[in-house]
């Protein structure tokens, strides 16, 4: 595949991310969220328990965390120490077990039961800031209030040289002004399974990314330069 040279005006940039588009609609179909779950509140938690862990780990876990606990009111009425327990293969178990136990108060006493629809009240709940938010709105509720911004995306952005930013926030922001915002929550889900299958942190795999002619990472891996 012939190297596409560096866009020089907004117009060769606006078509150069229309090409990502459409390579990553080629190569990621139907990409969507790797956490196991049937209702907005359990996507929550496992998107909190899935903090430093893998979605693998996380789905080994929540089957029998919600056979134990099927619904939030279960989760508000138990201890954070009993908690802690049943998601200790997770990693940094006591914080999430508190994070969990308050969402679930929250959610309970001010939400009636139900995660809220909004990026506004979501954030005020215990364990979801921004990704957290933007990943159950975008997947539970289908709403696009943002890109999703996790280790993947905020790699392979810059990879793809969409941002030059490394905080997540200016990521997303930067993000949210090229990409259209009917694809943000798709973009995502395949920016991370790209991260997952090609893109990958210590060797990425070049010589096998249809996304190699429109990407100019210094550290690329194919050692023809086309």
């Amino acid at each position: 595949m012939k190297r596409i040279p560096k866009p020089k005006t907004q117009a060769e940039r606006k078509a150069r991310v229309a090409v990502i588009l459409k390579t990553l609609d080629e190569m990621y179909p139907n990409a969507t969220c790797a956490l196991l779950h049937r209702t907005p509140w359990e996507l929550l938690v496992a998107t909190i328990l899935s903090a430093q862990c893998t979605d693998k780990r996380v789905n080994e876990v929540t089957p029998g965390l919600f056979r134990k606990y099927p619904a939030p009111e279960d989760f508000a009425a138990v201890r954070p120490e009993v908690l802690a327990n049943d998601i200790r293969s997770t990693g940094f178990f006591n914080n999430k077990a508190k994070s969990i136990v308050g969402a679930a108060k929250k959610i309970v006493h001010e939400f009636g039961g139900k995660v809220p629809r909004t990026l506004e009240e979501l954030i005020t709940v215990p364990g979801a800031a921004r990704k957290t938010a933007n990943v159950v709105l975008g997947t539970a509720y289908n709403i696009a209030s943002g890109v999703v911004v996790d280790t993947h995306v905020q790699r392979v952005s810059r990879r793809l040289d969409l941002t030059r930013q490394t905080d997540p926030v200016r990521i997303e922001q930067d993000l949210i002004r090229i990409i259209p915002k009917e694809r943000w929550i798709l973009f995502a889900h395949q920016i991370i399974h790209h991260g997952r299958a090609l893109c990958i942190a210590r060797k990425p795999k070049c010589a096998e990314c249809k996304l190699d002619p429109v990407c100019y990472a210094a550290d690329k891996t194919t050692s023809e330069m086309k």
